[in-house]
């Protein structure tokens, strides 16, 4: 429930600011505001200064901005306005102040980033080590698009289609800008220079992960879970898994698969805390009951190092990484609407809610991270030319300019249409996607 409800407020902030957009510059523009909503459907609160009705609503999943003369039959939007009602109807404003108030509120989701990831930068953040290092993989998940290609532990990817890659992070930037197309990687393998190639189903948009590419992951103990079989059979912080049973354990990823055999039976755990040995029995527990899956309750250690910026490099780095994010999300559209990125990767309201709720727990700067990138989905989604988002509206006041004549009523209303059917296929797409994912066990 808290991360549900940390998700909603974090979701409603994007929302505020958006709609804070809108409101901002009809207001500068002398149009009537009627109402400025957080939410859908029935009222909690509500309360009338001015002109305007701010309204928080039952269903948190959006907003709007209600104008004078933009429809929806409310007061004052008859067609017997008065003179001084007609000066402030939003229809009755020229195209381009029209096009100002339209486009105000994605804008504010794409500045928001400018000017929150300096902040964050500057508070400073724990990163996990590896993204700064050498894109040196540490395993090869088995049955996977890298395992198929030829990938072994311990290769080092130094090029990704003939450009230079030095670092984890780096090489996940240049994978995605790469999705879609066949990848040819060139490793280093024990001194020499091997290549390698893929042509990846989903694209590569989630990173060298996504592959089945994962880097070096010491089987050093981080966390136990309360009331696990680990935690009750002595296991502690910092202890080093040496094996199980007769097998070695060379890395995290080995201990799934040996617990996985044991099919609940007791496993001898060999650890290595300091410099002392030990053995512990441990017995694995299925995971809800099903049987499949069973978990002894750890997490892995994971080496992380803390950076703080200085103001001016907090603004450089702030601005940098909003450009880099609003890039990326270009690149994965374009991959989307091309057809070389799977639709699996659209998330929902669902998926929204949990990231934001996840980051809601960590710290002051995964917030601001989390805030910056989800703002910029929202602003640029909505500013595609589909009717009933911002973006189609835009279009409508483009073709006005044009022409000299706005778009014909009937026209308007069709695409309407049209675009209201496109967005419900693409809402039911995404809450499709985040019931496999969450509940089904889907990638």
């Amino acid at each position: 429930m808290i991360t549900i409800a940390a998700g909603i407020i974090m979701l409603g902030i994007l929302v505020f600011v958006h709609e804070l957009g809108h409101f901002c510059v009809a207001k500068l523009s002398g149009v009537k505001v009627l109402k400025f909503s957080l939410g859908f459907g029935p009222r909690l609160v509500s309360r009338k200064w001015g002109d305007t009705e701010y309204m928080v609503c039952a269903v948190p999943l959006g907003g709007y901005v209600q104008m004078l003369g933009e429809g929806g039959g409310e007061e004052g939007e008859s067609s017997e306005m008065s003179p001084e009602e007609r000066k402030r109807s939003f229809a009755e404003q020229p195209v381009w102040r029209r096009t100002a108030i339209i486009a105000a509120g994605p804008f504010m989701n794409l500045l928001l980033p400018f000017l929150i990831l300096p902040l964050a930068y500057l508070v400073g953040m724990q990163l996990p080590a590896f993204l700064e290092s050498p894109p040196c993989i540490g395993y090869v998940a088995p049955q996977t698009e890298g395992a198929d290609a030829g990938f072994s532990a311990g290769d080092c990817i130094v090029e990704i289609n003939g450009e230079e890659v030095k670092t984890w992070t780096g090489t996940n930037h240049t994978l995605i800008a790469h999705a879609g197309a066949t990848i040819e990687f060139t490793v280093r393998r024990d001194g020499s220079k091997v290549v390698l190639t893929m042509d990846p189903e989903g694209g590569g948009v989630e990173g060298l992960q996504s592959l089945g590419l994962l880097p070096r992951q010491e089987a050093e103990v981080g966390a136990l879970a309360p009331g696990m079989p680990a935690q009750a059979a002595g296991l502690e912080v910092g202890d080093r898994i040496t094996a199980i049973g007769d097998e070695p354990i060379q890395s995290w990823y080995d201990l799934k698969q040996a617990i996985q055999k044991s099919q609940g039976s007791s496993l001898e755990f060999r650890i290595k805390r300091g410099e002392e040995e030990l053995s512990l029995n441990i017995q694995p527990v299925a995971e809800d009951g099903n049987g499949t899956d069973y978990l002894i309750g750890i997490a892995p250690h994971q080496e992380t190092e803390f950076r703080r910026f200085g103001p001016i490099e907090a603004i450089r780095a702030g601005a940098e990484r909003t450009v880099e994010l609003v890039e990326l999300t270009l690149i994965f559209l374009q991959k989307l609407f091309a057809g070389h990125v799977s639709a699996k990767n659209i998330g929902g309201p669902i998926t929204v809610v949990q990231i934001a709720g996840q980051a809601a727990q960590t710290d002051f700067a995964s917030i601001l991270m989390v805030l910056a990138f989800l703002s910029i989905q929202l602003g640029i989604l909505n500013l595609l030319p589909i009717p009933i988002l911002d973006g189609g509206h835009l279009f409508f006041n483009v073709y006005e300019m044009i022409f000299r004549r706005p778009l014909s009523l009937r026209a308007r209303e069709f695409a309407q249409q049209i675009g209201l059917i496109l967005i419900l296929l693409l809402m039911i797409l995404a809450f499709y996607n985040d019931i496999v994912r969450i509940f089904l066990g889907g990638q």
